[in-house]
């Protein structure tokens, strides 16, 4: 009698084990659809003119990527001096102030209330770094005649420097982001190739760069998003949404940052 119950477990194990180990086993995940979450972006720049801060709400993993726009929100911008600024809404979710620009060295607070709660964000606005030349030269990646668009600046020492560059190929922005700090380039000339895989580029194209000087909070947003799309070593990390500089759990960021751009004709 034992001889035959050991035998019997002995077959559900098996069954077990086959059923645990076959590759025609389909798996039916079970998606939660997350509550809606706020989610913030705002920008303030040096140059004079309108600033914007986009207010929206996230949506389900399942959902269309339609993010329903927040209507009812009061934002403001204080700086380091004590002075508020109101902005208004320009469009749906989009509210604006004109004319305006940030100033060096100041520190900005951006508060939105909405749906019964305050959320706030602090940046200081760091001192521009002059972006001096555009080159390219060949991929060497690549069989093609394609071509990767370098950017040229003179870090200053001293200071703690961190950067993000937005590249444009004929007025398309690539879909790559490129950020760096002078972690291990402090007080040299550093010369940082644009790496992308997002658009091809040709001789007799046309590439613009933005070159922004962000604080430390922003540039560890946008490195680890630039880690998610796998331009960091080792192709990527697992997604998960970047670290946020606002509290009371909204997505997102708000930037205080210096801007300027360069155009070449790529030969």
């Amino acid at each position: 009698m034992r001889y035959m119950k050991f035998k019997y477990q002995l077959l559900i194990a098996a069954i077990l084990l086959i059923v645990a180990t076959s590759c025609q086993k389909v798996i039916d995940l079970k998606l939660d659809n997350a509550a809606p979450q706020l989610v913030i972006e705002g920008n303030l720049t040096d140059q004079f003119g309108p600033q914007y801060v986009i207010i929206t709400k996230s949506v389900s993993f399942t959902s269309d990527n339609i993010f329903p726009p927040v209507t009812d929100a009061e934002v403001t911008i204080a700086d380091s001096l004590g002075y508020k600024h109101k902005l208004g809404q320009s469009n749906p979710g989009v509210y604006s102030i004109y004319p305006f620009g940030g100033i060096p060295g100041h520190t900005y607070t951006l508060t939105v209330q909405t749906g019964g709660k305050i959320y706030t964000a602090k940046s200081t606005m760091p001192y521009p770094v002059n972006l001096d030349t555009l080159t390219t030269k060949t991929d060497v990646l690549s069989n093609k005649d394609l071509r990767t668009v370098t950017v040229d600046y003179q870090d200053p020492a001293k200071i703690a420097n961190q950067y993000r560059f937005i590249l444009y190929i004929n007025g398309q922005q690539a879909g790559a982001i490129f950020t760096n700090d002078d972690s291990f380039t402090n007080g040299r000339y550093v010369k940082d190739d644009l790496l992308q895989n997002g658009i091809d580029i040709h001789p007799l194209d046309t590439a613009t760069v933005e070159m922004e000087c962000i604080d430390k909070n922003i540039y560890k947003y946008w490195f680890s998003l630039s880690q998610q799309q796998g331009n960091g070593p080792g192709g990527g990390t697992t997604p998960a949404n970047p670290p946020s500089n606002f509290n009371n759990n909204a997505l997102g960021y708000f930037s205080a940052h210096t801007t300027q751009s360069k155009a070449i004709i790529v030969k």
